[in-house]
């Protein structure tokens, strides 16, 4: 599952609060919740550092007697990390050297909004890694704490060797060789405790894991006391680091007979009881192992997919007693044709994965190629019958950039649909393209939305907005869907902006709110006191002819007005604040109800409201995610105080949960939405008497 984007602390020295604005709004035009402050002063400043954390600073070179240069210098004196972007009147060479020179992460033009955009979204990543990277230090130090503890107090012998001598031992691991300290090993060669009739094969086996060439990490032979006496010896081989440093990790186990139950135990568990090949678990650890690898020794490793084509229908004709069969048979093939080394399982029902070290996508492919074919052309007997099938092989290339296991594998399997795609009856070869997961062009996006307006494949969904404070009636809000060709919906995330880009969203609009109409009054029939919320976007409040369309339709469908209540986004209304006005002045005076959504992460959001007529706010859905917090939860209380003052009503989303739902109650919060109450759905089937 992805992860939702956090929300952006933003903090901006301008001179123009308008302007300031304007770049929250690219920001959050972008996909991305956004919640700024000015900087007023250098005092102000550092409260606002000592008080919360921040995300980014756009800091023109001076703004209301505030130098950029101040910012900078509080923001390394309270050590904190804070990307900084200057923001020039015009672009100045030197004066862009001079800005990086004096420690601003990068220096742009301010009304170079598209490439002011991309330097943003490069710091924000940035910033995240190096979270993430302060996150994983303090957990890997962590962690290694607690490895010292169990190391030290294993009942396993462990010893680290660092280019073949001793750097650490544990108590167990002195006491088998009988060493009383730990210093007699200092320096000394691991080779020391190995019998000198082994000297010569366990220094080619350390070679070959040394260089990540050995097939197996484990080693068999006679362990060498100080009383000279010898011992059984299974080394177990594992990459680690000690004290910062890479280094080898070596178990030793004794008991032989052990040591054979253990191993057939760990075979069996590995094992796929069908094909006899590894199983999904054992592959999975293997694919970390070879992740890892590749990190380490900067080489590079080829996952295949295969799967097998159209199996259902081969199960349905030949049972699944024979389909097993058939599994088992081709695991055999496949067996057969893997070069030495590599790690094949069966990933899933009819789906086979492997492996293979050292290998580039160009000797993969000429290896699926080959698979491919003898998959083919191989007949497995199956109760006097004669069974053929085919492969769809998909590929990636592991190497030190990958560092998601499960990515990997749903690259591979990309690439293995991407055979069927071209071909129905499957039976090829592809390669993942990173490429294909690069942003769709809003021009192809803008033509599947119209495509999609032509063909119907719009719906609506409907989630219930409850009263909080016990108010009679139901109250709804529209959402939009878009239907793929497999009848699958699409979020408005995924289509909404490149289709306003494509002057498509005024046309969408329109749609939404006659079905809406249509909807909300066939429900008012059956004699529900219902009202519903519908979206509209910027290019809806642009549009002149909107209004009297819109008086039109709501006499043909005679209904009250005020069952509608029409709603669009903070950042929207601030944009285009003169149309804002007058969209919402002629929605009062056809008595709809009207509503700012995302509200409160304006600069100052009240500010809005002086121009804007409303009667609801939706308040920004990253408040909901940081209640837990005491300063969100106080901004939210001292919002909706300010908002009841001003005689408007408070809608809360995101309510995901029953101890939220009491803080809402408590700050005095009018209405609130959420999964915790309901999903929307496709029927308006909410039972509002229960909360009453």
């Amino acid at each position: 599952m992805t992860k939702k984007a956090e929300t952006i602390k933003l903090l901006i020295l301008h001179e123009s609060p308008d302007d300031a604005e304007q770049l929250m709004n690219l920001i959050r035009n972008s996909g991305r919740a956004t919640r700024g402050q000015m900087i007023e002063s250098t005092e102000q400043l550092a409260e606002a550092l000592a008080a919360g954390a921040w995300d980014l600073m756009l800091l023109r070179p001076e703004a209301g007697g505030v130098f950029a240069m101040e910012c900078l210098k509080e923001v390394k004196k309270q050590a904190k990390d804070i990307p900084a972007i200057l923001l020039l009147e015009e672009y100045d060479a030197e004066e862009v050297v001079e800005g990086l020179r004096e420690g601003y992460e990068d220096v742009v033009q301010k009304d170079d909004h598209d490439r002011l955009l991309l330097v943003i979204q490069r710091e924000l990543r940035n910033l995240g890694e190096r979270r993430a990277r302060r996150a994983a230090e303090l957990h890997l130090r962590e962690a290694e704490k607690r490895c010292a503890v169990l190391l030290d107090s294993s009942r396993d012998a462990i010893t680290y060797i660092t280019d073949g001598m001793h750097t650490y031992a544990n108590e167990a691991y002195l006491e088998l060789f009988g060493y009383e300290d730990a210093e007699d090993l200092e320096g000394m060669p691991i080779m020391d405790m190995v019998a000198a009739k082994d000297h010569e094969e366990f220094k080619n086996f350390l070679r070959a894991y040394s260089a990540g060439e050995s097939e197996s990490n484990e080693f068999l032979c006679h362990g060498l006391c100080t009383d000279g006496t010898e011992i059984q010896a299974r080394m177990i081989f594992s990459n680690a680091t000690y004290d910062g440093e890479p280094c080898t990790q070596i178990l030793i186990r004794t008991n032989q007979a052990d040591a054979e139950l253990q191993e057939r135990l760990k075979e069996i568990s590995s094992q796929d009881l069908l094909t006899g090949l590894y199983n999904r678990a054992y592959f999975t650890q293997e694919l970390e192992s070879i992740m890892q690898w590749a990190v380490t020794h900067s080489k590079t490793a080829t996952l295949a997919y295969v799967q097998l084509d159209n199996f259902a229908s081969v199960q349905s004709d030949i049972g699944i007693a024979g389909a097993d069969m058939v599994l088992a048979d081709v695991a055999t093939l496949l067996r057969e044709l893997m070069p030495a080394g590599a790690v094949l399982a069966r990933f899933g029902d009819e789906i086979f994965t492997a492996l293979i070290r050292e290998h580039s996508l160009e000797q993969g492919r000429a290896l699926a190629e080959k698979v491919r074919a003898a998959v083919e052309d191989h007949m497995s007997e199956v109760q006097d019958r004669t069974v053929q099938v085919t492969a769809s092989i998909g590929l990636t290339l592991i190497s030190e950039n990958t560092d998601d296991a499960e990515e990997i594998v749903t690259r591979a399997h990309q690439a293995s649909e991407q055979v069927r795609e071209e071909n129905p009856l499957g039976n090829g070869v592809a390669v993942f393209d990173p490429a294909s997961v690069q942003k769709v062009d809003p021009s192809d996006t803008g033509a599947i939305v119209q495509d999609a307006i032509d063909r119907g494949l719009f719906k609506l969904l409907f989630q219930p907005v409850i009263d909080l404070r016990g108010g009679s009636g139901e109250l709804y809000e529209v959402f939009l869907r878009m239907l793929d060709d497999d009848g699958n919906e699409v979020s408005p995330n995924e289509f909404l902006a490149a289709a306003s880009q494509q002057d498509l969203g005024e046309k969408i609009d329109r749609w939404v709110i006659l079905q809406s109409i249509k909807l909300l009054s066939e429900h008012r029939a059956n004699g529900n006191d219902t009202r519903l919320i519908i979206n509209v976007t910027g290019e809806s409040l642009k549009d002149h002819t909107l209004l009297p369309w819109l008086s039109v339709a709501l006499k043909a469908a005679r209904m009250p007005s005020d069952a509608i209540v029409f709603q669009f986004s903070e950042s929207d209304a601030t944009t285009y604040l003169k149309q804002a006005k007058e969209f919402s002045r002629g929605l009062k005076e056809l008595h709809c109800k009207v509503s700012i959504s995302r509200f409160g992460c304006a600069l100052n959001p009240f500010n809005t409201l002086k121009h804007v007529e409303v009667d609801y706010l939706k308040v920004d859905g990253s408040f909901m995610k940081d209640i837990n917090s005491d300063e969100s939860k106080e901004a939210l209380k001292e919002m909706v105080a300010a908002a009841h003052a001003q005689g408007k009503l408070t809608i809360a989303p995101f309510v995901e949960s029953a101890a939220i739902l009491s803080i809402l109650w408590q700050i005095g919060v009018n209405y609130i939405q959420g999964y915790y109450l309901q999903a929307p759905t496709e029927e308006m089937n909410y039972d509002f008497s229960s909360d009453e």
